[in-house]
């Protein structure tokens, strides 16, 4: 496994309360066999789906989990711990089972991307860790594919470092969305991938002339993009014209391509196309980046903008909603509900009711069936349907990671790719896609009766014995 997410206190990766918790069950004795499913109730930017990251980190999360002394230390400052559980903190690691989604999966809501099944403190104190490494990453994986649909064909290079909240997830998650390369060196370096980029308009201006700045570029490089807008973008395709037949001429350097990073991007990208044409550079692209997303990129070639490629960078290294057409981003919005238990009263469902946030209970496969035809959610002691493919794969087995469950980014690309190919366009709109089909089983509309009808039953009989 990589090892480049290695968390920083990974024992104190949780909030508060996690500890908390894990202090009640041990000072009243409780420690049953506890199942919880990682889910999002409703598909980031509007849409119909989710594309699944972040998992390669997550484990690496679950495999790190430990408290060393000076976690301990200051845990003993903030509570009152007794200190034998402080001892107990100190020999925990994660023992059980995880089962998940591959990353590049796609994924719909309520479906669990991720089940975890441990004794209860073990699986209540990775809550916050694993959120925080699926959530993330799938989020801008999510809005990568999107962005990546919406150039239709056309290149996307993700240049987010600077905004990024998580410059590495945001680098690795856009690649597994289909970005092509990155302008983040350390990610290209990392994760192996290619890397792009033109020049700063610092550059042009560090020049007295824009004509200087061209030349030097120009001398410099034997292929090379050039800036446009630094002054005035009608005037600077002129001289990069100029300038790129005296340096195809005496050197040999080719214009590559030129870059439009703000202003009337659709008008002056055929205004740029059409003299670039007219001087014989047809082979020169024109690439457009600055505060692009998937909707203004739609824009842009919805009215003929005659461009090649896309630099993408704030919208993705932030995972990006948008205001101006009130879609809501920033934030995938997973959770962690615990399903089921094994305790002295044998197994039994764990439900919460509290309307559009009640959890479905019980032990679950996913399983789709055909091609996007639909999913189904349902017991993990029920028939498998026919001809279907189940979606969570063991990837924690006894605390160990399953060897082979963790494939390099190149796979996971490949893989990503292949299912939005698949995915059909209905559910790729950026707006009002159409609804994908996920459907319950009976067996686990019978388990919610039963942990309803239980847990009223257990009220009941709290209330008689007060």
């Amino acid at each position: 496994m990589a090892r480049s997410y290695t968390p920083y206190h990974p024992g104190l990766l949780t909030d508060l309360y996690h500890p908390d918790s894990a202090y009640v069950a041990w000072r009243t004795g409780r420690s049953a066999q506890t199942t919880f499913d990682l889910y999002a109730r409703r598909a980031p930017f509007g849409g119909a789906y989710l594309l699944v990251a972040g998992l390669e980190m997550a484990l690496e999360f679950v495999r790190l989990f430990h408290y060393n002394q000076e976690d301990i230390e200051f845990l003993q400052q903030i509570r009152d711990y007794d200190p034998g559980f402080l001892s107990y903190l100190q020999t925990l690691r994660f023992s059980g089972e995880i089962l998940a989604m591959p990353e590049g999966s796609i994924a719909f809501p309520n479906e669990p991307l991720l089940r975890a099944t441990a004794p209860f403190a073990e699986a209540l104190l990775l809550e916050s860790g694993l959120l925080q490494a699926i959530n993330l990453a799938t989020l801008i994986a999510t809005k990568a594919s999107r962005v990546v649909w919406a150039a239709r064909g056309r290149p996307v290079a993700e240049f987010s470092l600077r905004r990024a909240q998580d410059p590495y997830v945001a680098t690795r998650s856009s690649r597994i969305g289909g970005c092509f390369s990155t302008s983040f060196l350390g990610a290209a370096f990392r994760f192996r991938l290619p890397s792009t980029g033109t020049v700063p308009h610092a550059l042009i201006q560090f020049f007295d002339t824009e004509r200087e700045a061209f030349e030097a570029i120009a001398a410099t490089y034997n292929r090379y993009t050039l800036l446009l807008d630094t002054y005035d973008v009608r005037t600077a395709i002129h001289t990069a014209t100029e300038v790129a037949h005296s340096a195809r001429d005496r050197l040999g350097h080719i214009l590559a391509a030129v870059r439009l990073d703000s202003g009337d991007i659709a008008n002056d990208a055929r205004y740029v196309r059409r003299v670039l044409d007219e001087a014989g550079l047809h082979e020169v692209r024109i690439a457009a980046s600055g505060d692009l997303d998937e909707f203004s990129i739609t824009e842009l070639l919805e009215n003929g903008a005659p461009i090649d490629s896309f630099g993408v960078g704030t919208s993705l290294g932030v995972g990006a909603g948008s205001v101006q057409r009130d879609v809501e981003g920033a934030a995938l919005g997973g959770v962690y509900k615990e399903v089921f238990a094994v305790d002295e009263r044998g197994p039994h469902p764990k439900i919460k009711v509290a309307g559009d946030k009640s959890t479905w209970p019980g032990i679950k496969e996913v399983y789709r069936l055909g091609q996007f035809a639909s999913d189904v959610i349902q017991l993990a002691d029920e028939p498998k349907p026919p001809g279907s493919e189940r979606l969570l794969k063991p990837v924690v087995l006894g605390g160990e990671v399953v060897p082979g469950s963790l494939p390099p980014l190149s796979e996971i690309w490949e893989f990503a790719q292949s299912n939005l190919r698949r995915l059909p366009d209905d559910y790729r709109q950026l707006v009002n896609p159409k609804p994908y089909a996920v459907h319950i089983s009976p067996g686990i509309c019978k388990l919610r009766d039963l942990a309803i009808a239980e847990q009223q039953a257990l009220s009941t009989n709290s209330r008689v014995q007060e």
